[in-house]
């Protein structure tokens, strides 16, 4: 859900920069758009590093867990293996 409010803000704040910018800029229309667009590619790929980032972050996290489940799960079969020898020895 922090991601969600984070890429919002990022959006929301590059749409109130070309406002601005638009609205406040003392240079020609095709300078000022250019302008714009460079920064929405700046801000476009800044995005995209925090996205990859944030993707990385969750496999990591990913991979702790499926590691964790593999070593419970082993070790549940071993005390099963150990419960099915007391059972035949005692049965």
């Amino acid at each position: 859900m922090k991601s969600v409010k984070l890429i919002a803000g990022i959006l929301t704040g590059v749409a109130v920069g070309t406002v601005i910018g638009v609205l406040f800029a003392p240079e020609k229309g095709s300078s000022t758009r250019k302008d714009i667009s460079n920064q929405g590619n700046l801000y476009t790929d800044e995005l995209n590093d925090k996205f990859i980032a944030f993707i990385n972050g969750i496999a990591k996290r990913f991979d702790v867990v499926k590691k964790e489940a593999m070593r419970l799960a082993e070790n549940g079969k071993t005390k099963l293996d150990e419960v099915e020898v007391k059972e035949h020895v005692n049965g």
